[in-house]
């Protein structure tokens, strides 16, 4: 059924390759298709029907972090997607469940957690998953070239389950829900709130389901019109070893700047490989399909500018951090300021010692190296570099031309360790 419902989508999608992204109910499993974020449904035909009206769609976000980090990122964005294609959403924040753990798709059980961290976490998500609506419906409006959606509220009703399973005595847990606890949830929404379809990475298919049946189980007494409910995974976001991203994987690319610097960010999706840049256009930017297959039209013509990556990195900067449109050229004095402010990677120093002193001793004082024979080394490798330009002996001297703006310079030891040397005077 699955598989027939996959074909059906693709057929949708060549026969129409624009295929619409608004306002038009029952077109937005074609649209999510096409983008890349189905990876399974229930009962595909009846959630095809019932999609034809409103709906009321909920994605559960884990409390253990007090930000959320791109492996929330798919999930979300296909929240938010049927917000934009006028549905109900609702982000829910595990605040009960997260105190018991959930190992899906893990290597590693989750350390046990605080109930004052938790709760505490709970009202960090709120604000970060509202900063998030906020800024990817402003982001929408601006790229996806969108009739108008000012009717559309720009902050969705955050609601953590904390909110039902603090009440519940030990009796009363055991005899309603029992072992059905991360099914629960689903429940409540679908007979509080009118909540007909969950959405979740791949890895909660089988919390999906279970809630399904939890729903049909309570409800038998209700027309099977009042207790249909449906759900929708996402692929996961995985590191090329197929470990999923996120705090207790140890490799979480946070969207708080505090904990991820804009640069670092920025980074990330500049370094995606060419085999899922494609991928992620599509997920994780609002730009039009035919948009994106001439990106990727220029990309492939001339692979090493990373016209794709660059692309990427810049539209999702831009909708997660806000008024970052200038780290499409990351190489601007003013936006890696900004970038890097806070950060212990920026050092302040005279112009005149920029323009003085070699940058292997540079490398070496301000940290990014061990000790100048490192840095010579690195020089002899061509692994060691000024503003992406290879630094050519040991003894290059940077002239005034070429710090960036007149006031900076990034210094970059391989792919990943760089320092930003900031000018205080003239």
């Amino acid at each position: 059924m699955l598989f027939q419902f996959s074909r059906h989508l693709q057929r949708a999608v060549r026969s129409n390759r624009h295929v619409p992204s608004i306002r038009s109910f029952s077109n937005i499993l074609h649209a999510l298709s096409a983008r890349g974020f189905i990876q399974q449904v229930t009962s595909p035909t009846e959630l095809e029907n019932a999609l034809r009206s409103r709906q009321v769609i909920y994605c559960g976000v884990d409390p253990s972090a007090s930000s959320l980090h791109v492996g929330n990122l798919v999930p979300l964005m296909c929240l938010l997607h049927f917000q934009l294609h006028g549905h109900t959403i609702i982000p829910l924040i595990g605040g009960a469940t997260g105190l018991v753990g959930d190992p899906s798709g893990r290597k590693t059980e989750r350390m046990p957690v605080n109930v004052a961290q938790v709760e505490q976490n709970v009202q960090a998500l709120t604000e970060s998953i509202n900063t998030f609506f906020r800024h990817g419906l402003s982001h929408a409006k601006r790229k996806s070239r969108l009739p108008s959606v000012s009717d559309i509220a720009s902050d969705p009703e955050v609601k953590s389950n904390l909110e039902w399973h603090k009440n519940f005595t030990m009796l009363e847990f055991l005899r309603e829900v029992g072992v059905h606890a991360r099914a629960y949830d689903f429940y409540h929404l679908h007979s509080t709130f009118g909540c007909t379809v969950q959405i979740g990475g791949s890895d909660q298919w089988g919390n999906i389901v279970a809630g399904l049946e939890f729903i049909n189980r309570l409800n038998l007494s209700k027309s099977s019109e009042d207790r249909k409910a449906f759900g929708i995974t996402t692929p996961l976001l995985t590191t090329p070893s197929g470990e999923k991203f996120g705090k207790s994987a140890g490799n979480a690319i946070w969207l708080n700047s505090q904990l991820t610097s804009v640069f670092d960010f920025y980074q990330y999706f500049l370094k995606v490989q060419d085999s899922e840049v494609e991928r992620y256009l599509k997920l994780f930017t609002f730009l039009p399909l035919s948009e994106i297959e001439n990106v990727m039209d220029a990309h492939n013509s001339e692979p090493d500018k990373r016209t794709a990556q660059r692309r990427l990195a810049s539209e999702v900067t831009e909708m997660i951090h806000g008024g970052m449109s200038q780290m499409e050229h990351p190489l601007n004095a003013k936006s890696l300021i900004e970038a890097f402010t806070g950060d212990p990677r920026m050092s302040l120093c005279e112009k005149a010692e920029l323009t003085s002193v070699p940058v292997a001793k540079l490398a070496s004082k301000y940290g990014l190296v061990s000790s100048s024979s490192n840095a010579r080394q690195l020089i002899q490798s061509k692994g060691l570099y000024f503003n992406d330009h290879v630094v050519p002996d040991v003894r290059f001297t940077l002239e005034k031309s070429d710090l960036l703006d007149g006031c900076a310079v990034m210094v970059r030891a391989g792919k990943d360790k760089v320092i930003l040397l900031a000018t205080t005077g003239n």
